[in-house]
């Protein structure tokens, strides 16, 4: 299926790399549903700059019952199904290394809250659009996971664990899903310069990740948010299961 034909959830789509994204399909022509939880304001902003193309729904990715209206509406709006999701959206966390927990500190609630977003978020929006995928015989399910799984340069116990469990996720669900044309990959960002997650990165640690990045720049929202649309595309057709880094070669599999 061509990207214009597709509709695209992004979950987190009011902001930072989720904006982006939501950006990036809409230049290919997708139909775009913009979920938000708490940033109405940017939510609509973005939809205004984007056109009819792309409805806004807030739903809570952790809520079943409010994910599966979500479905729905964006359903009734566009006249068919979702027929992509891109998990994006990240719950109470910032990229702050001055204040975040350490080994003695953190507790299975700091555990919990990003295991609540990462997984049961991308299960509720995976089972939403399961049925509907399945009897159109194609779907892209394209979460979002960190570098920081494969290099913990900063030990952010919670949020990177709850990241390598998706990666988990991922593959299970390529491995299950394939069989009804339904792809699942993840898509593995360093440091991004900058959204509201990372706004709190000091100046000399983005220097250190440029000048020890092959690239020599620090990789930012636009071009994460292009691979994305890489697995949505048909030239993502054959590949599934795989989780690809997008920061400059900083992280080499």
């Amino acid at each position: 299926m061509e990207i214009k034909d597709q509709v695209v959830l992004v979950t987190g789509g009011s902001r930072g790399l989720g904006a982006e994204i939501v950006k990036a399909f809409a230049r290919e022509g997708a139909k775009l549903v913009i979920n938000y939880v708490n940033s109405e304001d940017k939510a609509h902003q973005l939809q205004q700059y984007i056109g009819d193309s792309a409805i806004v729904l807030r739903a809570d990715i952790r809520n079943a019952e409010q994910v599966r209206e979500m479905f729905q509406q964006a359903k009734d709006y566009f006249g068919k199904p979702i027929t992509t999701i891109i998990n994006n959206a990240l719950v109470h966390f910032r990229f702050d290394p001055l204040l975040k927990k350490d080994a003695g500190s953190i507790d299975w609630d700091d555990y919990h809250q990003q295991l609540e977003g990462a997984i049961r978020g991308a299960l509720n929006t995976t089972q939403s659009g399961l049925d509907d995928m399945k009897a159109m015989g194609f779907g892209r399910i394209i979460n979002i996971g960190t570098n920081l799984v494969q290099n913990p340069v900063v030990a952010y116990h919670d949020y990177t664990t709850s990241k390598a469990a998706l990666i988990g996720f991922t593959r299970n669900m390529a491995n299950e899903l394939g069989q009804y044309g339904i792809t699942v990959n993840m898509v593995s960002a360093g440091l991004l310069k900058v959204t509201d997650a990372s706004s709190a990165t000091s100046e000399e640690v983005f220097q250190l990740i440029e000048s020890s990045t092959p690239l020599r720049k620090v990789t930012d929202p636009a071009e994460v948010a292009d691979t994305t649309v890489f697995f949505a595309s048909a030239w993502g057709r054959a590949v599934t299961g795989q989780n690809l880094m997008v920061d400059g070669g900083l992280v080499m599999n």
